[in-house]
């Protein structure tokens, strides 16, 4: 499943090499939380694969890749996508839903949800980490991350980039 995602995920985004290179790099993180979170793979491996698929369309509708319009328009692509790979509904369901609000987490997440908004923490966050002061770094890395393992590959990653930089 994941290699065919993968497949769909290129058709989806072309020669945009950038959204594609982002995606399998959330997805690298996802999987290395899974190996020590109990996160289910065929939740999280999808989500973290498609769950910037709304971005283009974002983009093409309202001239615009911020997150409440990948929010608004990820869920459909990711919907038509899973159904013609022969997914079932209620993991359409839940990956439609992590992708729907993955900018804008609860108070009550799933774990599910927690290990691909992290994953995408760790990428996202490689833009930052040098602009920012190793204590400001620690600070970012504690409010916005929401496993301990999360934080702790975050920490691990870009903490001596950031005092290089700070």
């Amino acid at each position: 499943m994941k290699d065919k995602l993968l497949q769909e995920l290129e058709k989806h985004f072309g020669n945009d090499t950038r959204r594609i290179a982002h995606a399998k790099k959330v997805l690298f993180y996802a999987e290395r939380l899974l190996e020590k979170l109990p996160g289910d793979p065929r939740i999280v491996v999808p989500s973290a694969i498609l769950h910037d698929v709304g971005i283009k369309i974002g983009e093409e509708k309202y001239g615009s890749n911020a997150g409440i319009y990948q929010e608004r328009e990820g869920p459909p692509v990711a919907r038509r996508i899973l159904e013609a790979l022969g997914m079932g509904p209620r993991e359409i369901d839940e990956i439609c839903d992590i992708i729907g609000h993955h900018h804008s987490p609860g108070k009550n997440e799933s774990l599910n949800f927690r290990i691909l908004y992290d994953a995408d923490g760790i990428v996202n966050l490689a833009e930052t980490a040098e602009k920012n002061s190793l204590a400001d770094l620690l600070r970012i890395i504690e409010k916005h991350f929401l496993t301990e393992e999360g934080k702790m590959i975050a920490a691990d990653l870009y903490a001596g980039k950031a005092a290089e930089g700070g």
